[in-house]
């Protein structure tokens, strides 16, 4: 075991990057937008920092444009030059993704909700909930692994369901409560890793090296 570099890509939370950082490894977050959380943060295009000779990459690219819930948006006979703006939007977010799955560090781990890249890439390597980590709600994430295990649940409970009131699905709370927030704010709060899912992959991907000295952690 030793003291990783670890780059945290397209996050400005920094719940990842601190989840690593307590644990004693040297990690940084990058993103066009400032660090919300005091800490080793990048602003600015990840590419700049992206071949830095990292020891373990988590990417988290942009989801609008890759996300299964907004395909209805791309019916070009309904919507028009929207859906068309919205498909070259697409070509350019695949772009973006795949700067991740063709990286030569050794390690390294893409997230995403269900998407197009399941097809247009690969299948993921598995598919985690919040639920599976001690946080109580159901949201489909995805993951694809390269020289990384699985994530193993830490914590299952029992995930809060609320049913819509027409009786024709149901859906997670955190989830509807986002629905009242402003479209910008709304992409943030969906964008943000959940605490339980952020403290595992700290954990099980680096470990705890606070112990080691400074020739031991290299």
């Amino acid at each position: 075991m030793k003291r990783l570099n670890v780059l945290v890509a397209c996050e400005y939370s920094g719940r990842v990057r601190d989840a690593f950082s307590a644990l004693g490894h040297n990690a940084m977050s990058s993103d066009l937008l400032p660090t919300e959380a005091p800490g080793n943060h990048y602003q600015g295009d990840v590419r700049d920092v992206l071949y830095g000779g990292w020891d373990l990459i988590v990417a988290h690219p942009p989801c609008t444009f890759l996300s299964v819930a907004g395909n209805r948006w791309f019916n070009v006979d309904r919507y028009g030059e929207k859906a068309i703006t919205r498909m070259k939007n697409r070509e350019q977010a695949i772009a973006f993704f795949n700067l991740f799955t063709d990286l030569e560090c050794e390690k390294v781990a893409i997230e995403n909700p269900i998407g197009c890249m399941s097809k247009i890439y690969q299948k993921p390597s598995q598919v985690i909930h919040p639920y599976m980590f001690g946080d109580p709600e159901r949201k489909a994430t995805c993951l694809w692994l390269k020289g990384l295990p699985a994530l193993q649940a830490t914590n299952v409970v029992e995930p809060n369901i609320v049913k819509y009131k027409n009786g024709k699905g149901t859906d997670s709370p955190w989830h509807l409560d986002t629905l009242k927030l402003p479209a910008e704010e709304r992409r943030k709060a969906r964008s943000l890793t959940f605490q339980g899912i952020a403290d595992a992959m700290a954990m099980q991907w680096g470990g705890d090296v606070r112990h080691l000295g400074l020739r031991e952690a290299v």
